[in-house]
């Protein structure tokens, strides 16, 4: 390699660094012209999706098609952090950030007449997961077995969507106390504590592909690279548990006797949302439930077709589309069954009446956050040090991956081979790659995703910010050493962070 020339450097740092403020600029103009707006009477329902850029096109497409919905964005394992284990005594996983240690656990009751028929379906599919990783089916395996390979690919071929609890998951022996607590804290930090709609949605979501190492890259990052299904019903039988309200209102946190908490995943890939639980929906409720069906596929649709385009599928006729995307899920040979977080490039913690109505194009994590409600700043601490750090980690491992393909990127995805279930490699040798396959940043003709560094928006007064940085100096250095930009949206302006002072962009 030759050897690196500091002018050189310099120069594309600087066009770099202007890349980056043209966008921010745009989207800082756009932020501070949306006027504030006075809060809604009883919403006709309200939908908590993850912060994750996919959900800024839905939730987008539900409030269009439903007006008087509320939407609210939150880190998509809803506050609460738990290590599941599966039916069939499978392996315990975290399901939440990473930065955290789940508190409680977990598990996913199974009928006493299915016990046996899960465990031996769980260990034959631990042991076909083993082989596959192993040395031997890599691809002289597939050549020398040819024809008899192909029924396991056709199994995988017949995935019907992100793998999901099949029955409602449970708390494993957590009293009521611990119960109450991660209730109240998923609803303070997501600001949603009055004014509760009749029905209220919590929505995960997880991807759906066949055939891919780097799955889980496409589901929840916020509940360990897993679908977000066990977090969502987690919270609404915490949510919907008499016992639980009681002590809530006990704090001061009343919700309504007739709201009603439900559970769904949204699946990435096909833009279609699975709702769970619904025997355990009032009949009270029964037009509110089919409304709110009706409004999500109808969202779905709309979903898909805005995204058609960037699939290589906008000059399929309308009536075509939705089989189109869909088809896609369940392609073994489909190295791009959807786009992922390609393309993310911003972060904005706000009320959504800021945001509302703005084409953000998927690239956008959208927080709920009501700066006047948070006197402490607790949920300003939280949200800086935990969500944003994600969002960064994510925004970096794209950024990295498009900048420096060969060295941070993990190569051509039809070439992989897994390796021990720890990493791929390119081929049948080298060196383990790292970060993400060419085929998540590449359509095949040109780069989809614009590497620029993550750009976080606050919707709280600048002193306020900076005494968050101050108290949590590793994430003030995100910004400090330019890892990270960030804004403070302040009435009516946009103020661009510098160590040193604010500044009007």
């Amino acid at each position: 390699m030759a050897p690196a020339d500091p002018a050189r450097h310099e120069v594309l740092a600087l066009w770099q660094s202007a890349f980056e403020t043209g966008y921010q600029r745009r989207l800082a103009r756009a932020l501070a012209t949306r006027a504030a707006r006075a809060a809604p009477g009883r919403p006709v329902a309200q939908a908590i999706f993850c912060i994750d850029v996919r959900s800024e096109v839905f939730r987008r497409h539900l409030e269009a098609a439903l007006p008087g919905v509320q939407t609210i964005g939150f880190a998509g394992f809803f506050g609460f952090p738990v290590a599941h284990q599966p039916a069939g005594g499978g392996e315990v996983a975290s399901r939440c950030p990473v930065l955290l240690v789940p508190p409680v656990a977990s598990t996913e009751p199974l009928p006493a007449h299915e016990a046996d028929a899960a465990i031996a379906a769980q260990a034959e599919a631990s042991a076909w997961q083993a082989f596959q990783n192993s040395a031997a089916s890599c691809f002289s395996f597939v050549e020398t077995v040819g024809l008899a390979f192909g029924a396991a690919l056709g199994r995988a071929r017949r995935a019907a969507g992100p793998a999901c609890a099949r029955v409602a998951p449970a708390l494993a022996s957590a009293p009521l106390e611990t119960r109450a607590g991660l209730a109240a804290g998923a609803l303070r930090n997501m600001g949603l504590t009055r004014n509760f709609a009749r029905l209220v949605l919590v929505c995960g979501h997880g991807s759906q592909s066949a055939n891919n190492p780097h799955a889980s890259s496409l589901d929840c990052g916020a509940c360990g690279g897993h679908a977000g299904d066990v977090n969502a019903r987690l919270a609404v039988a915490t949510l919907n548990d008499p016992a639980v309200r009681g002590a809530l209102a006990r704090q001061g946190l009343v919700i309504p006797a007739d709201t009603h908490f439900l559970a769904g995943l949204h699946n990435t890939t096909t833009d279609d949302v699975v709702l769970f639980d619904l025997k355990s929906v009032p009949g009270t409720h029964l037009v509110d439930l089919v409304n709110l069906r009706l409004t999500l596929a109808r969202a779905g649709a709309a979903a898909r077709r805005e995204r058609a385009p960037g699939l290589g599928l906008g000059g399929l006729p309308e009536d075509q589309i939705d089989g189109a995307v869909r088809a896609r899920a369940a392609d073994i040979a489909q190295v791009r069954p959807e786009w992922g977080l390609a393309n993310n490039a911003a972060f904005i913690a706000a009320p959504r009446c800021r945001t509302a109505g703005l084409k953000l194009d998927g690239r956008v994590f959208l927080h709920d956050y009501d700066s006047a409600a948070d006197a402490d700043s607790a949920v300003l601490r939280l949200i800086l040090s935990a969500p944003v750090v994600v969002a960064s980690w994510i925004n970096l491992q794209y950024y990295a991956s498009r900048v420096d393909p060969e060295r941070s990127g993990a190569g051509n995805k039809a070439l992989h081979n897994v390796v021990g279930g720890l990493g791929v490699l390119e081929g049948n040798g080298g060196d383990l790659k790292v970060g993400l396959p060419l085929q998540s940043i590449h359509d095949g003709e040109k780069f989809v995703h614009e590497p620029r560094r993550l750009a976080v928006y606050i919707e709280a007064p600048p002193a306020k910010i900076r005494a968050v940085l101050a108290a949590e100096p590793a994430v003030r250095q995100l910004f400090d050493h330019g890892w990270l930009h960030l804004w403070a949206i302040d009435g009516d302006r946009c103020l661009k962070y510098d160590p040193e002072a604010w500044r009007v962009m």
